[in-house]
């Protein structure tokens, strides 16, 4: 079997296992992913009964691939989407662009972020990796805005680094609203597109590296993550 045959056989059972738990935007993605392998492998395979097989496969996937869109696409009509998802204790891949990044792209132009704990310094730097992310992904972005507390004892550092970051972001059109509040308890990522991410422990999800040169520390799709939910929903006319 080769690397392709693999790689396909891999991400449409990911998506079958994401189908499975509702978990349907995930798996529109590893299902289109898959389907565009499967299809690129049928053209090289030789073995008549392998190439009929992968194509009636394929053909089953497309269709759930469709249905599935189109039920998306109605319960998002009907304001009644919702996707639910547990990360168990020191599970790993979870970064950010994992969790939402399918719903960023170029229609997102602002996105309002609500999360009390963006504080300490590596929560400044979660928030950063959000922007990062963000910048990378859409395109047309014009404005973020964050809503957290503020941090009573290093008040002017934490500050100082989020107007360092506003003024990162300056450099590539972007506008940072910053703003404060001490009743702050929500924790949500809204995106002008409709989407909503509501994380349990807003960004601050993963555990700490436990050292400076171990897998994990860039990359957070390799950081355990504590345990906690999100949500995702669509409200229209946002």
């Amino acid at each position: 079997m080769s690397g392709e045959e693999s790689a396909a056989i891999a991400l449409l059972t990911r998506a079958v296992e994401l189908d499975s738990t509702n978990r349907y935007t995930e798996a529109i993605v590893c299902y289109k992913e898959g389907l565009q392998l499967l299809l690129a492998v049928v053209q090289t395979v030789q073995d008549k009964n392998k190439k009929v097989k992968y194509r009636e496969k394929a053909a089953e996937y497309l269709d759930r691939c469709e249905n599935l869109d189109l039920r998306i696409r109605k319960e998002k009509e009907a304001g009644k989407y919702h996707e639910h998802i547990r990360i168990q204790s020191n599970s790993t891949g979870h970064s950010y662009e994992s969790l939402f990044g399918r719903f960023l792209d170029e229609t997102v132009t602002a996105v309002d972020l609500e999360d009390p704990y963006i504080r300490s310094h590596h929560q400044i730097v979660n928030f950063l990796r959000c922007c990062e992310l963000l910048v990378k992904k859409c395109k047309k972005l014009k404005r973020i805005r964050l809503l957290t507390s503020r941090d009573e004892n290093n008040k002017d550092e934490q500050e100082k680094k989020l107007n360092e970051l506003r003024e990162s972001l300056v450099q590539r059109q972007v506008h940072l609203q910053i703003e404060f509040s001490s009743t702050l308890h929500d924790r949500e990522i809204r995106l002008d597109t409709g989407w909503i991410i509501k994380i349990g422990r807003g960004l601050d999800i993963f555990r700490a590296p436990e050292g400076r040169i171990v897998l994990g520390y860039f990359d957070l799709d390799l950081r355990p993550c504590l345990e906690t939910t999100v949500d995702i929903f669509f409200k229209k006319d946002r």
